[in-house]
């Protein structure tokens, strides 16, 4: 399964920041690699980083939870003893990714001075956050003195570093810029670099080759690498945009991007908006990686905003949210993962744009964008080091079936324990057993007189205790009368197993032979609406041959007009191969345009009369792109006539990795109603072991398995990596009276986490009308909330 490292780094990932998209990656969308670790020193390390959407709530649970590594330290000179330390570590950061680290750190507290920015701000405390993180990962037990402080101390170092200015600061940040035709990514570069770096034309494209342009901001360098603009989303448009994609991909072989910026007209997106197919061509080209270091760039950002229903103007930072949510989702569909946060940036270029006193660009919103998107540049930037000195490139991948959790030990153990075999032949041991202990008693059916069954209006007439036990009596009779049948079912099959153990043929006894059933009509499907002068009706309809098997399609309600709406078929066949041998197979297929799943069970079971029961089955499920497959065996046998014994085994593979589980199972039944089950077991896997065991005791009713009353409490162990869970569950199921029956289940572990779940059925028409009114005041409310926001993206778009 996971190591300590991968386990650190899915928690940075997926927790130690409050977004709920995946937090940092990296990896490469060009073909060649990295040369070596000295590129990282130099600062010019090409590993992709990721940072999340700005959100400024977020930064005071980020800052508050890591006081330790996030001090906002005075400038002043720095000690001996420190200087000393400095220039021992930065001797030997070669061969200690430690110093490197750490060697990062006093140039990102420089950058930040050169920039006027501060730790406060979001993207500076989430870095700080994750090379705190970092540092506590490569540290050993005799360098956690050295982490505890190394925040405090790389400030220290960069303050005495600026003020000197030696050494000089090396450092620089590879730009790379994408997007359609037209939505200024050429002014935008002009605008970083305050001069005319490229033509611009606001009527026509005017980047027609790929251009880099290097300058020089606040003592680092700055390459940004011009493209040529993408045409808009359509079939004779995707020749050429896939040329224009390669040839980016030829150059930034030669000088790989350490960001990605990809651009976007703010005014140009509403609720029709969809740029899927653009989206999935750059995928497709450059890699999913490619959106690990990207940053959405917004242009156009001081236009005029739309109005809403009401005539009024819609907040911006409300209109700039919705767009952006519209923007990242489109991503999210080109790529198939729904993890991925990309950061976003809001641009303005027009010549006659706010600006701050120091005529500086800014938003509407009063923010000076140009500072903003270098500080997130640099940020991406450093992020992209920690993760090549972690090497942590190829941890995360994104795209469909790469989001895919590796199989839990602790759950294939659950679900080990759990699988159980079953007697395709007719009642299991348990329930012939409470049957038979009483077989040669006289049926107390046959004894009772007759009833008069009343109408229901002579049954109006009788008074309030009269009804009740009239109706006491015939729930009474009912119960019997199942009893003696189910007696009858089980005599028969004890009978016949006793034939069989004789070698009397079936043609000298025909009595015993069963006619073939008749064939039956299954209920017709509910199908899609249909503008159709003909009711298609007859073409879905199944009919049942024999008890044996069972096909018919799985139909789409929701499929279009004039559509089949067949997404795939649903199998179940339960069939005698030989004397005592039994085959079940169940299983259901989907298959549209670009998914296929499939989900089956098949099992053989050998049921030896008087003897053990043996089983061997498969199970395949789909997963993403990939299929879990499971080989199961059990075996079950009597050792005392009051205990059941069961072993066995199964082995799971999924994603080229396989899991060899088995266990041990014994039931004791204590008269007719009191039974005992435990069980234990262990799954190996992935250089991994887990344990688990359960213990259950169930008390059934007194007229089981008439009526399914029954109480039970069970107790759950799991342990993998000497960490075990203790959970405790009890389930009971009664009539509360003879038209209501209920459920109630409950579980809690040692963990604080549980859930309780109460279900009640009824055949009161009365009870079930309460039921539909409330279901339909619920949809109610769901509807008026979801035309309320409905109303409010029209507003928008």
């Amino acid at each position: 399964m996971k190591t300590v490292r991968d386990w650190v780094f899915s928690q940075l990932l997926y927790k130690s920041l409050v977004s709920s998209g995946p937090i940092s990656g990296s990896g490469n969308f060009y073909d060649e690699g990295h040369q070596g670790e000295e590129h990282v020193d130099q600062g010019s390390a090409h590993s992709a980083s990721l940072i999340v959407s700005p959100d400024p709530s977020n930064l005071l649970d980020l800052s508050s939870g890591n006081q330790s590594s996030q001090h906002t330290s005075t400038p002043h000179q720095l000690s001996g003893t420190a200087l000393r330390q400095y220039q021992h570590s930065t001797n030997g950061r070669r061969k200690d990714p430690l110093a490197k680290i750490e060697d990062l750190q006093v140039k990102f507290f420089r950058l930040l001075q050169r920039f006027g920015q501060s730790e406060e701000n979001l993207f500076v405390a989430k870095v700080l956050y994750r090379m705190h993180l970092a540092t506590v990962i490569c540290a050993e037990e005799s360098d956690l003195k050295r982490v505890i402080h190394s925040s405090k101390r790389a400030q220290e170092i960069a303050t005495q570093q600026e003020s000197s200015g030696l050494p000089e600061l090396d450092f620089s940040c590879t730009i790379l810029v994408l997007g359609r035709t037209g939505v200024g990514k050429s002014a935008t570069i002009n605008s970083i670099f305050d001069e005319t770096k490229t033509v611009t034309d606001a009527f026509q494209p005017a980047t027609n080759c790929i251009q880099e342009f290097v300058g020089t901001l606040n003592g680092i360098t700055v390459r940004v690498i011009d493209t040529p603009g993408l045409l808009p989303s359509s079939t004779c448009n995707v020749k050429r945009n896939k040329r224009i994609l390669h040839s980016i991909k030829r150059f930034i072989r030669k000088s790989p991007p350490d960001v990605v910026l990809y651009f976007e007209r703010l005014d140009f997106i509403n609720a029709g908006y969809s740029d899927t197919p653009l989206l999935r061509l750059i995928t497709e080209v450059f890699g999913s990686a490619i959106w690990f270091n990207t940053i959405l760039v917004m242009t156009h950002s001081s236009s005029a905003i739309l109005e809403g229903h009401d005539g009024k103007i819609v907040n911006f930072d409300s209109f700039v949210s919705q767009c952006t949510d519209l923007m990242q989702h489109n991503i999210n569909q080109a790529l198939s993962d729904t993890r991925l946060e990309n950061p976003v940036l809001l641009v303005e270029n027009h010549p006659q744009c706010p600006r701050n006193f120091m005529g500086e660009k800014s938003l509407p919103n009063g923010q000076v964008w140009v500072s903003q998107l270098l500080l997130c540049c640099i940020c991406t930037k450093v992020l992209g080091d920690v993760n090549f000195l972690l090497k942590f490139q190829d941890t995360v991948e994104l795209g469909p079936g790469r989001g895919a959790r590796i199989p839990s030990l602790p759950h294939l153990v659950s679900a080990l324990l759990n699988r159980s075999v079953s007697n395709p032949s007719g009642m299991d041991h348990e329930t012939d057993e409470i049957l038979l202990s009483d077989i040669e008693e006289e049926d107390e059916y046959d004894q009772l007189p007759p009833i008069r069954i009343l109408s229901k209006a002579q049954f109006g007439k009788l008074s309030k205790l009269q009804k009740k036990e009239y109706l006491d009596e015939l729930d009474y009779r009912e119960t019997l009368y199942l009893k003696k049948h189910l007696k009858e079912d089980s005599r028969r099959r004890r009978e016949e197993m006793l034939l069989k153990e004789q070698n009397l043929s079936d043609s000298e006894h025909p009595d015993d032979q069963q006619a073939s059933p008749e064939p039956v009509l299954l209920p017709d499907m509910d199908l899609p609406p249909s503008f159709d002068s003909g009711w298609p009706l007859h073409r879905y309809r199944c009919l049942v041959m024999t008890d044996q098997s069972l096909s018919r399609p799985v139909l789409n309600g929701h499929g279009w007009d004039h559509d089949v709406g067949f997404d795939g078929i649903n199998l179940e066949i339960a069939t005698k191969l030989k004397k005592d041998v039994f085959a079940v197979v169940t299983g259901q297929m989907n298959k549209d345009k670009q998914d296929f799943s499939i989900q089956s069970e098949c099992s053989a079971t050998y049921v030896k009369p008087k003897g053990p029961t043996y089983s061997i089955g498969v199970d395949v499920q789909s997963a993403d792109r990939d299929l879990v497959c499971t080989v199961h065996s059990n075996t079950k046998f009597r050792s005392i006539k009051h205990n059941i014994a069961e072993c066995g085994f199964c082995i799971t593979s999924y994603a080229k990795k396989h899991y060899l589980g088995a266990k041990i199972e014994d039931t004791m039944l204590i008269g007719k109603r009191l039974k005992f089950v435990m069980n234990a077991g262990q799954m190996v896997g992935a250089g991994q072991v887990a344990y688990g065991g359960t213990f259950e005791a169930a008390v059934r009713g007194r007229d089981y398995p008439i009526r399914n009353d029954n109480f039970s409490l069970k107790m759950t162990v799991l342990s993998l990596n000497k960490e075990t869970v203790l959970s405790g569950s009890l389930k009971s199921e009664f009539r509360l009276n003879r038209s209501i029956k209920a459920s109630v289940s409950a579980s809690l572990n040692n963990h604080k986490m549980g859930q309780i779940c109460i279900k009640t059925s009824s055949s009161e028409h009365l009870q079930i009308a309460l039921v539909a009114v409330f279901s339909i005041f619920k949809m109610l409310l769901r509807r008026k909330a979801t035309e309320k926001f409905g109303k409010q993206t029209t507003d928008v778009g």
